[in-house]
């Protein structure tokens, strides 16, 4: 997606993701768009354990300051699903609740959404978060308990909608979040809102060809 809009600002895009020896090794913190583009690409590179509290310390800020400088007309939010902890390849840790209050801040800010599933490898954890995002983008409060279906059996032992974060260490020290946060700050700084092409109401007498057509009957 970033390298479809990497020359335009038009759009911004923006990530936040595991960073390093991990595919696809793209979004630096200093990948930040190239020519009409120029600091039109937000990336926030992160580290293995990333829990709710530090992903809330970051996200928040950066897509707070977006919506300041940006003012975007509309948000297409995808929601992967493998920075759950758990995951079979993502290295995050955070629950649901966690995940969803991504969604819950940009919800707050009253601009038109279009929210994506993402990836996810635990196959178990994938319709849990979507369920439970689907919940809270309609105001709808869902029962933790499952109730019985043809899947049941996968989401044993608890059978419940909500499920544990792993004890594994976070290694996105305060100081590291605060200093790539300052630095994207500084990018965003730079930019200027993208006035939104107007689309203006055509006059039904102009578009009326009819005297046309008359005057070039023989």
């Amino acid at each position: 997606v970033e390298e479809a809009f990497y020359t335009t600002n038009r759009v911004m895009t923006v990530s936040f993701h595991k960073f390093g020896e991990y595919f696809p090794g793209t979004g630096d913190v200093n990948d930040v768009g190239y020519d009409e583009g120029k600091n039109y690409a937000i990336n926030f590179p992160l580290h293995d354990g990333m829990d709710d509290a530090s992903f809330k310390s970051v996200f928040e800020p950066v897509i707070g300051k977006i919506m300041e400088r940006y003012a975007p007309g509309a948000v297409v939010l995808q929601c992967g699903a493998d920075s759950l902890s758990g995951d079979r390849l993502g290295c995050f840790n955070l629950s649901l609740r966690g995940h969803a209050d991504c969604v819950k801040y940009v919800m707050s800010f009253g601009v038109p959404m279009l929210v994506l599933g993402g990836g996810g490898y635990t196959l178990r954890n994938v319709p849990r978060v979507w369920t439970y995002e689907t919940s809270v983008l309609l105001g709808t409060e869902i029962k933790d308990v499952l109730p019985y279906n043809d899947y049941f059996e996968y989401y044993g032992p608890d059978y419940r909608l909500h499920m544990p974060v792993s004890n594994m260490e976070n290694l996105n020290s305060a100081e590291y979040l605060e200093h790539i946060k300052t630095q994207l700050f500084g990018v965003l700084q730079e930019v200027e809102p993208v006035p939104g092409v107007q689309i203006k109401a055509v006059d039904e007498d102009a578009m009326d060809t009819s005297g046309d057509a008359a005057a070039d009957a023989p």
